[in-house]
């Protein structure tokens, strides 16, 4: 009669347990770096990171979209509008300390020396704001009254379009 005899399973402490683990997971590298190798043989042999030239910075700013009026009153009227935007608005004075401007010198500054077209502008500007505020007597005047930039640009744009149905 033969008697069989049992073993006990070896029991591993922590650090035979990891070791084993590692011993694993290279293999496991092993074979998957051998497999990468194989499998991008037939590719010509490049940089794996492509050279990517330099390019200028991009601008921190967007760029003012061009006016959607060929007329020149319209236009003047949304370039002095947009650099309110950009500039500043300014309530009380031409211009403040911090660059920001008044609706005349924003129309005065884009028209760029050309007085009479920059006075059209300030007359046309000046019938639209009188439009909706009857009590409006000068573009400074109902300038100081506003507490924020948003009824200037308004009135820059209802202006703007008024110019350009009239062709102005």
């Amino acid at each position: 009669m033969t008697t069989a005899t049992r073993v006990a399973p070896a029991v591993l402490d922590l650090e035979a347990r990891l070791a084993l683990v590692d011993a694993a997971m290279t293999v496991r590298l092993e074979q998957a770096a051998l497999a990468l190798d194989i499998n991008t043989a037939h590719l010509p042999a490049a940089d794996p990171i492509p050279h990517i030239a330099e390019s200028p910075p991009l601008p921190l700013t967007p760029a003012p979209a061009p006016s959607p009026y060929s007329t020149p009153i319209a236009d003047l009227l949304h370039r002095a509008r947009t650099r309110i935007q950009t500039d500043g608005w300014c309530r009380d004075a031409l211009y403040d300390g911090d660059g920001a401007i008044c609706p005349i010198r924003a129309i005065r500054l884009e028209a760029h020396g050309a007085r009479s077209l920059a006075d059209d502008a300030c007359v046309l500007l000046l019938d639209r704001i009188q439009a909706d505020f009857p009590g409006a007597e000068t573009i400074p005047s109902w300038n100081a009254t506003q507490a924020s930039s948003q009824p200037v640009i308004q009135a820059f744009d209802r202006a703007a379009h008024h110019a350009h149905t009239r062709g102005l």
